[in-house]
């Protein structure tokens, strides 16, 4: 155990010198704060989004969900993969150029934006507090799923990590504000990597090739070799597209959309995404695998002490350090508790920094250009996030994707209007953002949510305000908003 928390711990000072050292390139403004100065490489907006993007959702949530459906897992990894790509193509270089050309320095700021240097002030707060509302649920997931790798391995109180994590969160937050994100984020995404490479290894080991873990699933239950989920209310394709939708929800999220304001230049987005599906992919195969494999050692995690007392979904979402403890010597579990916690942190910062640039230049105008109000509202939003993982009783995997459907549907369409300067008016880009969030919410408690994902009716209904509303608004060309109904 000694050697556990020495590597665990060494990786982590690791990381937090990592954020010190970014302090040698910091200026002391808000859009340095925010975006960097707009000087990030290539390479590393590549690994620093890819590393924000997975989350302790893939470490936790993504394992789980293999351990619990087994090969049914892929499809969610073939849609989001595609859906992924379409935003890297279509909309990721426009936010880069427009950002850059407008002056945003937050999403709601773009989707807000007009020529002259203007922001349409509704339509920014709205967006900066639903950004503030489901980014701090969303980094709350985030400590929360720390918080249960170090239960698991060091047997703490389930608080512990949550606590932990955030002030480390607070501590390089402060050092460098997003460069300091960025930096550590590049070099966390080696360690998640190679934490779940050894993982895997170390199950393959035990289990056996993937023809042994086949037939040893198919044993225990056929449906876990089954490839088609069974009992889709609308089919097959819908539940793929729904998938493809989630992946298309990239264009929603603030925290991973702000490392492609941050990019050096619109023509090097292409470097970028090169750099990161050569990252996503495989480590995406690599946590379906974990998890199928982790089902294949342990056949029913709810009867391990640990997990007495748990249903089988909460009991499920403790797989991999279950089996970080069980098949690691102890010097690789403290590096792998490292991955995971390194996943949950480069998710939880970007979030929270993102949330305060929502407070100073979206909600309170007047605090725009204060750094030291900035500060302030990283450590407000650091508590939020930290009292949500607290109290709150949700899984993580539930957690990640409410979040993410609501940003995707809440900001998405709203933002696609933006970019290709497509006509619209106050009162529409507002009823597009409230109808996407409510129509997620909504959905999330009918019997269909598991037949077709959440996001999917979000965007739809989002996307329809438009259309219903766009025969009635003025000739407009440059695709400001505009009081016009």
């Amino acid at each position: 155990m000694d050697l556990v928390i020495v590597s665990f711990v060494v990786s982590l000072l690791g990381f937090i010198i990592i954020g010190v050292l970014s302090t040698f390139q910091r200026k002391a403004t808000t859009e340095d704060y925010l975006l960097a100065d707009r000087s990030v490489a290539p390479w590393l907006a590549a690994l620093s989004a890819v590393a924000t993007n997975n989350s302790g959702f893939m470490f936790i949530g993504q394992i789980a969900f293999a351990y619990q459906y087994g090969i049914q897992a892929i499809w969610i990894m073939v849609g989001w993969i595609v859906g992924d790509f379409f935003a890297w193509v279509y909309i990721h270089p426009r936010i880069r150029e427009q950002s850059a050309t407008f002056g945003a320095t937050t999403v709601p700021a773009l989707i807000a934006s007009q020529p002259g240097g203007k922001t349409n002030r509704p339509v920014a707060a709205v967006a900066g507090i639903l950004t503030f509302l489901f980014l701090g649920v969303y980094a709350a997931a985030q400590l929360k799923a720390g918080s249960k790798a170090l239960e698991i391995l060091f047997e703490w109180h389930p608080n512990t990590g949550a606590i932990m994590g955030a002030i480390i969160v607070v501590l390089y937050c402060f050092s460098g504000g997003i460069r300091a994100s960025i930096w550590t984020d590049a070099a966390q995404s080696f360690v998640m990597f190679f934490a779940m490479g050894i993982l895997l290894l170390a199950a393959a080991q035990e289990v056996g090739s993937p023809t042994a873990l086949w037939d040893n699933l198919k044993d225990q239950d056929p449906l876990l070799v089954q490839w088609i989920p069974d009992n889709l209310l609308f089919g097959f394709a819908m539940y793929l597209i729904g998938w493809v939708f989630a992946g298309f929800g990239a264009i929603g999220q603030p925290h991973i959309l702000v490392r492609f304001m941050a990019i050096r230049s619109v023509e090097e987005i292409r470097q970028a995404r090169t750099v990161y599906f050569l990252w996503f992919i495989p480590f995406f195969l690599g946590s379906i695998a974990v998890g199928m494999y982790a089902r294949g050692y342990i056949p029913d995690i709810t009867a391990l002490p640990i997990a007495q007392g748990l249903d089988a979904d909460y009991a499920a979402e403790l797989t991999m350090p279950v089996m970080a403890k069980l098949l690691l010597p102890d010097v690789l579990v403290g590096v792998v508790l490292a991955g995971l916690f390194a996943a949950t942190m480069s998710t939880a910062d970007s979030q929270i920094l993102v949330c305060s640039g929502m407070i100073g230049n979206d909600i309170n105008p007047r605090w725009k250009n204060s750094y030291v109000i900035t500060k302030l509202a990283t450590l407000g939003v650091t508590g939020l996030a930290l009292s949500i993982a607290l109290f709150d009783d949700e899984r993580v995997f539930n957690l990640v994707l409410i979040a993410w459907s609501a940003l995707g549907a809440g900001l998405g369409p709203a933002l696609v209007i933006r970019l290709f300067h497509l006509k619209t008016s106050t009162v529409v880009t507002l009823l597009m953002m409230l109808a996407g969030v409510a129509t997620v919410i909504v959905w999330h408690n009918t019997p269909y949510s598991g037949s077709l994902f959440k996001i999917v009716p979000g965007m739809l209904a989002s996307f329809l305000v438009w259309v219903v509303a766009y025969p009635f608004l003025p000739s407009n060309d440059d695709g400001t908003t505009r009081d016009s109904i």
